[in-house]
């Protein structure tokens, strides 16, 4: 038996951190359907989608035996004005899991992601000159270490960096200036399979040997080839390419699982998979494409 557990995130039903139109399920529904395909665990969604009362999200996490096991904060960490607010959001985040579940969840930054004009047009395209320029960067990263050091002395969580398509940490190098320039003490990665192959990276084996003691969370997404090579053929923007179902259901993309699965399992690595198949609000089957994805990752030993 693997010592990795398997969650799914209420993304996969189409709980996203955009202002896009149309109407997400309710949080009793999505809890619901996570429990009954099989997963242990859950992140939070965005604010105001779960209970913001800690006795009250734990109740219901509880009722469903499902863990807590993180919650995404976007921040404009270019913005060195964004950073404050950042913070705040961040521990009022951090307070309310650690008094939920306790020290266990990661706080999982992010840039603001989809809110640049040329980043999220060109999503999945980018290339070296469309980066940060190194002032900014420092800004950048400054950012992120004030806000994972913040947390971690305020409520004792850690927290875990998600490079993401459509923000300034997309690109394989840019994944890699981060990790260079944040402090390994404070921030981990949050490695997600889908946006690193959609955002131009290789082989996701490679990143676990390469960041083996920096991976802390792993987002299991798989990324369609053939939308890929469409989304860069049509200059789809971001949403566009996620609307025409780049990240589709597991096994069905170009990634192999039961490799990252095993490279996991070689480095140890005993923390959660959470499967990730970020759908529009009213797009497709999500218990359907969840229970399909566990059965999946059963295949892959998890």
């Amino acid at each position: 038996m693997s010592a990795i557990r398997v969650a799914n995130a209420p993304c996969s039903w189409g709980v996203l951190e955009f202002d896009l139109p149309g109407k997400a399920l309710g949080f009793a529904q999505v809890l619901d359907e996570i429990s009954e395909t099989g997963y242990a665990g859950t992140e939070l969604g965005d604010w105001g989608f779960m209970p913001g009362e800690p006795t009250a999200l734990r109740a219901e996490l509880q009722k469903r035996k499902l863990a807590l096991l993180g919650a995404f904060v976007p921040v404009a960490f270019a913005q060195e004005n964004a950073h404050p607010e950042g913070e705040a959001r961040a521990l009022k985040t951090a307070r309310l899991m650690a008094e939920a579940e306790g020290k266990s969840p990661f706080i999982v930054l992010a840039d603001d992601n989809g809110k640049d004009p040329v980043r999220t047009k060109l999503a999945g395209r980018i290339r070296p000159h469309h980066s940060l320029s190194k002032s900014l960067w420092d800004t950048f990263s400054q950012g992120v270490n004030r806000v994972a050091e913040a947390v971690r002395r305020e409520t004792g969580l850690r927290t875990v960096f998600h490079h993401h398509c459509a923000g300034y940490v997309e690109a394989p190098w840019e994944i890699d200036h981060l990790m260079k320039t944040t402090d390994p003490k404070l921030v981990g990665l949050c490695f997600d399979t889908g946006h690193y192959r959609f955002g131009g990276g290789g082989d996701p084996v490679q990143v676990i040997k390469q960041y083996k003691d920096r991976i802390w969370h792993v987002h299991f997404k798989d990324c369609c080839p053939k939308t890929h090579q469409e989304s860069r053929r049509k200059e789809w923007d971001y949403f566009e390419s996620l609307k025409r179902g780049i990240f589709c259901e597991l096994g069905q993309g170009d990634i192999n699982f039961p490799d990252v699965a095993e490279e996991l399992k070689i480095h140890n690595y005993t923390g959660w998979i959470v499967v990730e198949q970020d759908v529009l609000p009213g797009m497709g089957a999500p218990k359907e494409f969840a229970r399909r994805n566990r059965e999946f990752l059963r295949s892959c030993g998890l």
